[in-house]
């Protein structure tokens, strides 16, 4: 973190109590959904199914100008030039935004996320009134959340003002008093993800755990021909196939009981005894959907409710969503009542009717399964122990495409918890996902369960080059991608208890026949020499090592860097040396025997400076 003395938490406070006192101005209309509905859809397209769709001039969250204002505990831990600059100019900007505030006309909308007798934070979207096409983003927005009711609190506010000069284009988050700005973007992404963003950490704050996370129901016969159910929760970064396989119906027999209903695609808050508080009532969803392969999904998209944003609308009003021309990002609000599947020619709602999942003891079984996109050595499906999920939650990885960033093709990206939303500390995360995964673990013996899932594929080869300074990338074999059918496969048969797994290359179990059949034609070694093989594991534990070592410094406990001081022992590339404590007390001798140790690294091997 810079040395410079950026913050200003005066600042911020002034902000918040002249905000509470602004909002109560006369240029401030309180609305509903009725109310916005009809002057949204004025300022849209409509299709051929009765939907409505819109276009917003900026496609996609501004990330890289999204910063956190206030206390220590909130702070970005390594902010960009870019962001310490608008931290530090952050006072002026506020200060302007009361000016708007005062100024403009608005509308605040009030809705109310989560459904449960906890915790269901009141959300307040203040949105100027100065241009009709802003109407969209309240209405929107308003339709992924649940209307007010009597449940508690606690309360959060958005300010989004899209009129704002693409120059000072940014976000500013106040966590400590509750509050959001969008300034100079119309996309509704920063006002989901900013009340999301809010509400997980309010979430970890009163002992939960919020997590970017799809999760569902799954019913299944066993081997035994007994009907057991599980609840899963599905971590993955972007494109990687979260949302797919949170309505996929795994080719499960629907004739004997077996289903899989969705109770959430995006962010759930785990509490202490495996159950999950759900967010939001409807979805919103990635477009570049097929209906072959993601039917629920496709069929709750050409329903009339749905509402798009940057979706490609032709001449004749028909949505095409797969053409990306204009935006990568197309998406929409589709209701979670109109996720259904025809099945034997009936046509079967696959949504839960609660938005949460039941407490473990509840349940058969609990699955944390995490959703990679991996195009070389990486199994179709790996059974993690309870610490290698630990890690997976740790280093949350997947890699750039051709498609999507060509000079990046095959390299990793690696963020915590699949969770680019996480306010403050990250290492506080990982460190509570441990304490609340060993608690499940030792509570409920042989009933947590945690996978990793590869939806992309095996044999990919690309060759790197520089001329001039420039670097170019070219692909030499493309990879063999998992077919869909084989990865409903695998998890039908891990649900089911039918797989085999056997211990693989990256020291976890890797899948080695589904349900009977031999996965022999995905060898690895099909693919790659042995050299190869041993050059994709050291980038990958090089990769790792450089990840943990920077979250380690935000205070990663000793348990989760000695789990992956072991995992590293895949690299049989070069020598290999244990650190050993000078000392132990009982407690580390117990912790120590739990992970099957005989030596334990010291804590500054993995703060060491690069």
């Amino acid at each position: 973190m810079s040395d410079r003395n950026i913050y200003n938490e005066n600042a911020y406070k002034k902000f918040a109590d002249e905000f509470h006192r602004v909002i109560q101005g006369p240029n401030i209309r309180k609305v509903d959904l009725k109310w916005l509905e009809p002057r949204a859809k004025d300022a849209g397209v409509r299709t051929i199914y009765g939907s409505y769709g819109w276009r917003a001039a900026i496609s996609s969250r501004i990330a890289p100008k999204t910063v956190y204002l206030g206390g220590e505990k909130v702070r970005l831990t390594r902010p960009t030039a870019v962001q310490e600059n608008l931290i530090a100019s952050s006072p002026e900007e506020l200060d302007k935004v009361l000016h708007l505030l005062r100024t403009l006309p608005f509308y605040l909308l009030k809705r109310q996320m989560g459904n449960n007798d906890t915790y269901n934070p009141i959300c307040n979207l203040l949105v100027t009134e100065a241009d009709v096409i802003n109407y969209r983003v309240g209405y929107m927005w308003g339709s992924t959340m649940f209307k007010p009711a009597n449940r508690p609190g606690p309360e959060f506010f958005m300010i989004h003002i899209p009129e704002e000069h693409p120059l000072k284009q940014q976000v500013l988050v106040i966590p400590e008093h509750r509050l959001n700005i969008a300034l100079g973007t119309d996309y509704m992404g920063e006002d989901k993800k900013g009340f999301l963003r809010q509400a997980m950490w309010g979430a970890d704050q009163l002992g939960m755990l919020g997590l970017h996370s799809g999760t569902k129901i799954v019913t299944v016969r066993d081997s035994n021909n007994k009907l057991k159910t599980f609840g899963v929760f599905l971590f993955g970064l972007t494109a990687t196939g979260k949302s797919t396989w949170s309505c996929h119906q795994l080719g499960l027999d629907h004739k004997k009981g077996e289903k899989t209903i969705v109770t959430q695609d995006d962010i759930a808050f785990l509490k202490q005894d495996g159950s999950a508080l759900g967010s939001e009532n409807n979805f919103f969803v990635k477009t570049d959907v097929e209906k072959e392969y993601q039917t629920a999904m496709y069929n709750a998209l050409i329903d009339k409710s749905a509402l798009y944003e940057n979706v490609m609308i032709k001449a004749n009003g028909k949505p095409d969503f797969m053409d990306e021309s204009l935006t990568a990002n197309g998406r929409a609000v589709v209701q979670r009542k109109k996720l259904k599947v025809k099945i034997d020619g009936k046509t079967i709602p696959i949504f839960s009717e609660s938005i949460n999942l039941p407490p473990l003891e509840e349940l058969d079984g609990l699955i944390f399964a995490f959703i990679t996109r991996r195009n070389t050595i990486m199994s179709f499906s790996q059974e993690l122990t309870p610490e290698q999920s630990v890690l997976a939650y740790l280093w949350g990885e997947s890699t750039h495409s051709m498609a999507s960033q060509p000079l990046k093709a095959g390299e990793s990206v690696r963020i915590v918890g699949t969770d680019p939303f996480i306010i403050g500390s990250r290492a506080a995360k990982v460190n509570r996902f441990y304490e609340i995964i060993m608690t499940l673990v030792s509570n409920h013996p042989g009933k947590v369960k945690f996978m990793q899932y590869n939806t992309g594929g095996i044999g990919e080869i690309i060759e790197t080059s520089e001329l001039d300074g420039v670097k170019e990338k070219r692909m030499v074999r493309k990879v063999e991608r998992v077919p869909i059918n084989l990865m409903a496969q695998i998890q039908r048969g891990d649900m089911r208890g039918t797989n085999t797994y056997e211990k693989g290359l990256l020291g976890t179990k890797e899948v080695f026949r589904v349900e009977g059949h031999s996965l022999g034609e995905w060898d690895i070694r099909n693919f790659y020499s042995q050299d190869q093989i041993q050059n994709y594991i050291r980038e990958i534990v090089e990769g790792r090592r450089k990840h943990t070592e920077e979250i380690a410094e935000e205070g990663l406990r000793d348990e989760i860097l000695y789990a992956a001081e072991r995992s590293y022992r895949i690299d049989r590339s070069g020598k290999k040396t244990t650190v050993a404590l000078s000392h132990q007390d009982p407690a580390e001798k117990k912790t120590e025997d739990f992970w099957e140790s005989k030596s334990r690294p010291r804590r500054d091997r993995f703060l060491r400076s690069r």
